[in-house]
């Protein structure tokens, strides 16, 4: 039994651990709580749920399209898992745990307002790209066969609304979850990703779709709506 005592003393949930609530000092001072954690690392947690159900649900016709290797890049590979700690498991540390707590930091209230802002863009954005594309989704960049090239929608002022939502999402993590490990993490595996990522796609959908594409190029913007000068 000491034992037991000894490790719940080590690692209580972090409910019990926030900083600011454990000790009596400044960092959470002011900051409302939902079920013992901060109302903006709630916030994120609910959003995580909303988003994993929307990829849950677009992921079914993928598994039953039985689409090739999606793990054949090992640097994509490595960039995805960073990814996935980013997204999941050290948000989930940060919440429940202390052990993440030596890199937390102390925000306005108004960050967090900003952080769930962007955040629910970046749902509504996430879940617009899978709506448009349909079964035309896959996680890695890839054509197969009988694909449509999606061009409505967002997709018909943006060519890369998905890895926008992503980036808006990391975006919001510092925001959200006021820690240098949990908060960064994401963003440090993301913008490598996509930059790797759009080029690649863009040449493979110009092997694809040829002219079709270069045309649909012409008229969207990477990230953000193309210009339109009159």
């Amino acid at each position: 039994m000491r034992d037991c005592a000894f490790v719940w003393r080590l690692y209580p949930m972090r409910r019990w651990y926030m900083p600011g609530v454990h000790d009596g000092g400044a960092t959470d001072r002011g900051v409302v709580q939902v079920a013992g954690m901060s109302v903006w690392t709630a916030c994120y947690l609910g959003g995580l749920g909303i988003g994993s159900l929307i990829r849950a649900a677009y992921g079914r016709g993928l598994r039953e399209r039985g689409d090739p290797d999606l793990w054949s890049d090992p640097l994509d590979t490595a960039l995805m898992a960073l990814g996935g700690l980013g997204i999941l498991v050290l948000p989930l540390v940060y919440a429940f745990t202390p052990l993440l707590s030596f890199a937390d930091y102390r925000l306005p209230d108004a960050a967090g307002v900003a952080g769930a802002f962007i955040f629910a863009t970046a749902l509504l954005i996430f879940w617009r790209s899978h709506a448009d594309l349909g079964e035309n989704w896959s996680p890695v960049p890839t054509v197969s066969a009988g694909q449509n090239l999606v061009t409505t929608g967002v997709y018909s002022r943006i060519r890369h609304p998905m890895y926008l939502a992503h980036l808006l999402w990391a975006l919001a993590l510092p925001f959200l979850l006021w820690n240098g490990v949990a908060g960064w993490a994401m963003l440090v595996a993301v913008v490598p990703l996509i930059l790797r990522r759009m080029p690649r796609e863009e040449a493979m959908m110009i092997d694809h779709f040829g002219e079709e594409y270069r045309a649909y190029m012409a008229r969207t913007g990477r990230l953000v709506p193309r210009p339109e000068w009159r």
